[in-house]
């Protein structure tokens, strides 16, 4: 059994969570009348306290959410939404890039090509997925599958997870700029639907670089930004400790994004964020793409590649000056 982790706002949640297993542990060995009355008062301080905690969080609880440590990443939710999963590997170029899973799978009999970006659970999955950033080849082999989509006339599924590109020295070397330069050309003249989903941090042009879609949707505790708060802070104030304010600024999330056109649909959580439920969070996210695969389905190419020319061209204020 996964032992659960916490973020620090949920701390409270934590305590009356281990008041109330300690107490039925107790109560299944000698059981008492006292003991079943006091269980009764902490399950309905437990109800009212998450209530309290997760009724109405801010921006800033939000992107704690968002990189919570038993969220479902990529490979969960292909689990989970897709069946025959076939993961295929390497750029063809020089590499593979464990932190940009993908290939062909069936959903509800459909083929699709699902990419995504996939951290890890532990110290070892985290080293080998590099954290969820990916590095050149990561771009370059999502490109290559998307090609071979389609070549083959099925739809592309993206899930953006991801802090960014990774920005290291080797990473530089090997020209990501360019990787997802070219990712954002070919995609935006790629003959078959594609659907991004934003199921965590979407930071970036590491997101962006699987990110130009006809739909792109976003789980209701994940966002999607330019630069990640801390990031931002440093630059803006010379204090990470200013993230919070930042993210405030940035208006990163959801709502903020739907209001400005950026994401199509927001779609939401179980109460308290997708990792205290992955299966409604999948069952979510899983409806959501059919219905959108169903809409995108009978637009001619022509038509497909217009709408999403025009769907990016329409971000920002344009005005011409004399």
């Amino acid at each position: 059994m996964i032992k659960k982790e916490y973020l620090a706002f949920e701390k409270p949640i934590a305590v009356l969570e281990k008041k109330i297993a300690d107490l039925e542990s107790k109560q299944a060995s000698k059981p008492n009348d006292k003991q079943a009355a006091t269980l009764i008062e902490l399950q309905a301080e437990l109800a009212t306290t998450t209530k309290e905690i997760y009724g109405d969080i801010g921006t800033w609880e939000r992107i704690q959410l968002s990189r919570h440590p038993q969220r479902p990443y990529t490979l969960d939710y292909v689990e989970s939404i897709f069946d025959e999963f076939v993961p295929l590997a390497g750029d063809r170029h020089a590499l593979e890039d464990h932190a940009m899973p993908g290939g062909f799978a069936l959903l509800e009999g459909r083929r699709v090509m699902v990419i995504g970006q996939q951290k890890g659970r532990d110290t070892k999955e985290r080293k080998i997925r590099n954290f969820g950033m990916a590095n050149p080849e990561g771009y370059r082999k999502a490109l290559r599958l998307m090609r071979l989509a389609e070549k083959f006339g099925v739809p592309v599924v993206t899930l953006i997870d991801t802090p960014g590109a990774y920005p290291g020295v080797g990473s530089e070397e090997r020209n990501i700029a360019e990787a997802i330069a070219i990712n954002l050309r070919e995609m935006a003249v790629l003959t078959v639907p594609i659907i991004a989903t934003v199921i965590g941090e979407g930071g970036s042009g590491g997101a962006l670089g699987i990110g130009v879609a006809d739909r792109v949707l976003m789980m209701e505790n994940a966002y999607y930004s330019v630069i990640s708060p801390e990031g931002c802070a440093a630059i803006l104030w010379k204090d990470s400790k200013k993230a919070p304010d930042a993210a405030e600024a940035l208006k990163m999330t959801g709502g903020y994004l739907a209001k400005m056109g950026i994401i199509d649909e927001l779609l939401p959580e179980p109460f308290g964020g997708a990792h205290r439920d992955h299966a409604a969070a999948a069952s979510t996210l899983k409806m959501a793409i059919l219905r959108h695969l169903d809409a995108l389905h009978d637009m001619e190419t022509e038509e497909l590649l217009e709408a999403r020319y025009q769907k990016f061209r329409s971000f920002g204020d344009f005005k011409e000056t004399g």
